[in-house]
């Protein structure tokens, strides 16, 4: 089979990604240099604040970076074709997974966002093809919690959630 189904990456939701993270990028600012602006009936001691104000620059701050990147990336978000799945739809991609590695597709949803692992026996060649120490690290989480290191969601992705597990369920079967 030489159909190729490619699934571009959308700027509009990636955008919207970017003024969410740079919003608690700001908030963490505040949070650092005026936590007691900040206090309130639960959160009372200023060391708290800025500790957590701390912890959201140095995530978001990341994730910005990471967003950033993807909203000037000009690669396919995501293509499947015979050989396999190419993800490049978020920061912890790694670039092609072969049908030959897939030994199946679950799902994981986490508060509202919704995640299609591809289930693998050969974790350690994916988590090996991370480009980055934080996204091995991640990749690893991935592995140690799910059961997998490879997810793909569709945030970052010209499609729905719904639509994408559909798919890409299809496609797997077919391959089988």
């Amino acid at each position: 089979m030489t159909d190729k189904i490619e699934i571009q990456l959308s700027k509009t939701k990636i955008l919207l990604l970017l003024i969410g993270a740079t919003a608690f990028f700001v908030l963490g600012i505040i949070f650092i240099l005026h936590p007691e602006q900040v206090k309130s009936p639960i959160f009372r001691n200023t060391d708290v604040i800025r500790i957590a104000g701390i912890v959201s620059v140095a995530f978001f701050g990341l994730c910005l970076v990471f967003i950033a990147m993807k909203l000037f990336d000009k690669k396919v978000g995501l293509t499947i074709d015979q050989n396999g799945i190419t993800d490049n739809s978020n920061a912890t991609s790694v670039g092609l997974i072969e049908w030959a590695d897939i030994t199946g597709i679950g799902r994981v949803q986490i508060a509202s966002t919704k995640i299609l692992m591809l289930e693998t026996d050969k974790p350690s060649k994916y988590i090996e093809k991370a480009k980055n120490g934080i996204s091995k690290r991640a990749l690893k989480a991935n592995h140690k919690m799910y059961g997998s290191p490879i997810s793909i969601i569709s945030n970052s992705l010209k499609i729905k959630y719904d639509d994408l597990e559909k798919l890409i369920s299809e496609e797997f079967e077919k391959r089988k």
